[in-house]
């Protein structure tokens, strides 16, 4: 019978190897941290129900009341059009490890930045989330007319073999659908942050910690993340911060700010294919 550590390290292992086949020659656009507008608040505290899991890998807990899982991830319908790489879409998956994505639920708990799973994704703060302690929050959602807001509320991790929940982390997605009217200063993709507590996982101490990542990806390698994505302080970065993207994943300025210097932002969004991409963090070692 597996331990969780072992059919956690198993579970990555393979997802490795799946996302090796498609890394190749993959480009990436990086969003600068400054993009980032102070706050202390989700976008709405009204956050809806929790999710109840339909697949997932280990201890997904599929159809547990509570939405208490690790690796879960709960099929939706959306009811509204969300174009994303050029494609369009009625129906995601949210999954507990910070992210939701199309085509495909995502197990996989450690990102090699938004590129680490074989589906598009997009990735609030895609790290170990683990939400079976007592004293940890479970993922939320809230469907809305062309618009779906989903919240990880305080949510903690595993560590160790260990669901964990001594530090906790509090963020939100809006996701809106291709008819919404965007109001001035905010976009058709928001990512907010409160309180964030952790930002290291590990399945045990003979390997090495392992961090989150924020930003997009298109399933074939190609991504755009938030500077500092991979490293053990992103979590430290975007605590009571948030951020807004256009629908060609551009980040939006505050209205009162000024223009950002031209070519900034224009380089990120849906034409990646110009971009280099660097040096690139395996998923493990």
């Amino acid at each position: 019978m597996f331990s969780i550590e072992t059919f956690k390290s198993g579970a990555l292992i393979a997802g490795t190897f799946a996302a090796a086949a498609f890394a190749l020659e993959a480009q990436a656009a990086v969003v600068p941290q400054s993009a980032l507008i102070s706050s202390s608040s989700y976008y709405t505290d009204d956050i809806g129900g929790n999710i109840v899991t339909t697949g997932g890998d280990n201890a997904a807990n599929v159809g547990l009341s509570s939405g208490r899982n690790d690796d879960g991830f709960m099929a939706l319908n959306l009811g509204f059009s969300v174009s994303f790489f050029g494609n369009t879409y009625t129906s995601l998956y949210i999954n507990n490890n910070g992210n939701v994505s199309f085509n495909n639920g995502i197990a996989e708990y450690i990102p090699n930045g938004p590129t680490g799973a074989a589906a598009p994704i997009i990735s609030v703060f895609f790290g170990d989330v683990d939400t079976r302690a007592s004293a940890s929050g479970v993922v939320h959602y809230r469907k809305d007319a062309d618009q779906l807001i989903v919240t990880w509320d305080r949510v903690g991790y595993f560590f160790d073999g260990v669901a964990r929940a001594d530090k906790l982390n509090s963020f939100q997605l809006v996701l809106r659908g291709d008819n919404y009217l965007i109001p001035a200063g905010e976009g058709a993709i928001g990512f907010f942050y409160k309180n964030m507590g952790w930002g290291e996982t590990r399945d045990s101490d003979l390997e090495p910690l392992s961090a989150a990542a924020i930003g997009f990806g298109d399933g074939a390698g190609n991504s755009e993340v938030l500077e500092g994505s991979n490293t053990t302080s992103l979590f430290a970065a975007v605590s009571n911060k948030h951020i807004w993207f256009d629908p060609n994943l551009a980040p939006v300025p505050p209205v009162a700010n000024a223009v950002p210097e031209p070519g900034l932002f224009g380089l990120m969004g849906l034409g990646l294919a110009g971009l280099a991409i660097g040096r690139r963090r395996t998923a493990v070692s």
